[in-house]
């Protein structure tokens, strides 16, 4: 019986697949599953089968799919149309007999004014009416969604954003994807579970900066912005009007609290501490 990683050629879904091998799951029973056929041909090179799908595609997905023990539906990142391709996902695993599907979801999807969160509480909803078991790992804020900040602060000694004083627990994508692999190694035992996986530590903007201060080697100053003026600052560097107010909304979720405090799911998770936010920045600086 195989596992099932879908987005196996992202940056999440690739290290999930590294994490299976690492805890000894034969890579003959891993099948890596995405649309970039570079990406999966450096996955077979592994050992580890491989199959080209599209989520807009459904025909792509039941060759896939058949005899999957597991399936891991990493969540995709384009609104609009995350809902329909989540469903053909879903689907198309009903239809094969999947054991099991594991989603990766947002921070607390069910409740929280979080802007990205109603297309990952629409999957959450049909993963509860499809009937097949499954496990929401409700991801909280990546580590490395702060690489940009760290090359801002590299070339001027200063980022913009406008969180305030709103804290975020974050997480290297390793740790979430250790977390994703010891539940598709036993997803029986996770069945039915909700896990709110945060970092250890949270943490303000201001000491992100003396973290980037620290890693860098140099002074760092974080400039708050009010959303308006942060949304014109975007869109100056760039930006679209769209894709500027999605991202100063997003700071305005961490400065109202959306994020959350650390649960300590991921640490039981993994059996380990997270990757502190120096550590991941200081691997890629």
């Amino acid at each position: 019986m195989s596992v099932v990683i879908v987005g196996a050629t992202g940056h999440l879904g690739r290290l999930v697949v590294e994490e299976l091998l690492e805890r000894g799951t034969p890579a003959e029973r891993i099948v890596a599953a995405g649309r970039d056929t570079g990406r999966l041909a450096e996955l077979a090179g592994r050992g580890v089968r491989t199959a080209r799908i599209d989520l807009d595609d459904p025909a792509t997905l039941a060759p896939a799919f058949e005899g999957a023990a597991a399936l891991l539906l990493v969540s995709t990142s384009e609104p609009g149309r995350r809902v329909p391709q989540h469903r053909a996902a879903v689907e198309a695993a009903a239809a094969a007999g999947t054991g099991h599907i594991v989603y990766t979801s947002a921070p607390r999807a069910d409740d929280t004014p979080l802007v990205l969160a109603p297309d990952h509480k629409a999957t959450e909803e049909l993963l509860a009416a499809s009937g097949i078991a499954h496990t929401v790992l409700r991801n909280n804020w990546y580590s490395e969604n702060y690489l940009p900040q760290l090359e801002q602060a590299r070339a001027t000694g200063a980022f913009l954003g406008s969180a305030g004083r709103g804290r975020v627990p974050s997480a290297s994508r390793r740790d979430f994807a250790a977390a994703a692999a010891v539940v598709l190694a036993d997803p029986a035992a996770h069945a039915g579970a909700v896990y709110e996986l945060t970092g250890d530590t949270a943490w303000t903007h201001d000491e992100l900066a003396a973290t980037l201060a620290d890693v860098l080697g140099r002074d760092v100053v974080y400039k708050d912005l009010s959303t308006a003026e942060h949304t014109a600052a975007l869109v100056g560097a760039g930006l679209d009007a769209g894709t500027a107010a999605f991202v100063a909304a997003l700071d305005g979720n961490i400065r109202d609290g959306a994020l959350g405090e650390p649960t300590g799911d991921l640490r039981r998770l993994i059996g380990r501490p997270s990757t502190p936010l120096a550590d991941t920045l200081r691997e890629s600086a």
